[in-house]
């Protein structure tokens, strides 16, 4: 019997699973709202709440699974990439834990986790199948061809999808995290109702800079002919928005299907909660007879149970690191 204990701590949310040869027991996620009042993270406080967080989280994920800390086979943990700061503290932890057990330490590229994250539930995709991976800092379409042999074939060259939502509900004045919100508002507002430019970038790569620029000149020309713009038209502002962001990303997951060949389709990261992308991506799979893999909600934000399994895979492969082992920043998809 593998069992596998998992720490994620790469940017605001302390996180610890517990998985039993192959199946998740437990994910505990411990939220920081002190960023809130910031309007995003603030890097110093994140890691002084992960302190004080993990060894609380990592007590209940053991109490959630019933069993105890004798009972852990090796330590998984995000190594990057993340806030360094906050990814010190995991890693402190885990090696911590690894050396007073005297067990095997696991390392965790924290993109490769969240593609890997499909591999909990069922069903699962075969390999090959393509991920569409967006969150807050990352946004990438990633060919699986294994558990750990994936090839990056397409990345943003500037902002991530994930910041153009939340500098779009900067710009709206809503408040941090903006992204939830503008899917909330979106469900309610016609998404044709403000055209929106989508760059041209060539191959598979993504931008969202010129977008964000698009919005911001468009809300300034619109509030100077009315200061209430915003009250008056936020859902149908938000719907257009969110329309946009999402017609980007499926149009180039579309292309690189078409190139690859590839039929098992399927997206991960935070911004794979947004029900837009969701309900577009099944529509596309259905028009295109893809198989289509979504996350569920508890695994598309950052947690343990996506480090946990990937630490499963490699705990099977004996793929260990020693004590002399540092967080990364930026580490090598």
């Amino acid at each position: 019997m593998a069992v596998i204990l998992g720490i994620e701590s790469s940017c605001d949310e302390t996180s610890a699973s517990i998985c039993i040869n192959g199946e998740i027991k437990s994910n505990i996620i411990a939220t920081q709202a002190i960023h809130a009042k910031y309007g995003g993270v603030v890097p110093e406080l994140a890691s002084r709440a992960h302190q004080q967080n993990i060894i609380p989280t990592v007590d209940q994920a053991l109490q959630q699974a019933k069993i105890t800390k004798n009972d852990v086979d090796a330590v998984a943990f995000t190594r990057g990439p993340g806030l360094l700061g906050s990814l010190l503290v995991g890693t402190s932890f885990a090696k911590s834990f690894a050396l007073a057990r005297n067990i095997p330490l696991i390392d965790i590229n924290h993109m490769q986790a969240h593609i890997l994250a499909h591999f909990i539930d069922d069903p699962k995709p075969n390999f090959p199948f393509l991920c569409l991976t967006v969150s807050g800092g990352h946004t990438q379409i990633v060919l699986v061809k294994d558990y750990f042999d994936m090839e990056l074939i397409g990345q943003t060259l500037d902002d991530a999808a994930g910041e153009a939502f939340d500098k779009t509900a900067k710009i709206l004045n809503l408040p941090y995290p903006g992204g939830p919100l503008i899917d909330k508002n979106a469900k309610l507002g016609n998404p044709n109702a403000f055209k929106l430019p989508e760059p041209q970038i060539p191959d598979l790569n993504f931008s969202f800079s010129g977008l964000k620029t698009a919005i911001l000149y468009m809300v300034q020309g619109e509030l100077k002919k009315n200061p209430n713009f915003l009250e008056e038209n936020m859902n149908d502002i938000c719907a257009s928005v969110q329309e946009r962001i999402v017609s980007i990303l499926l149009n180039k997951l579309k292309k690189a299907a078409k190139q690859t060949g590839v039929k098992d389709v399927a997206i991960a990261g935070g911004v794979s909660a947004n029900s837009g992308l969701r309900e577009s991506l099944l529509a596309m799979g259905e028009k295109y007879k893809w198989r289509v893999f979504i996350p569920k909600f508890e695994y598309c934000t950052d947690n343990a149970a996506m480090i946990a399994i990937a630490g499963y895979h490699k705990y099977l492969k004996g793929e260990f690191v020693g004590q002399d082992v540092a967080p990364l920043a930026r580490i090598p998809f």
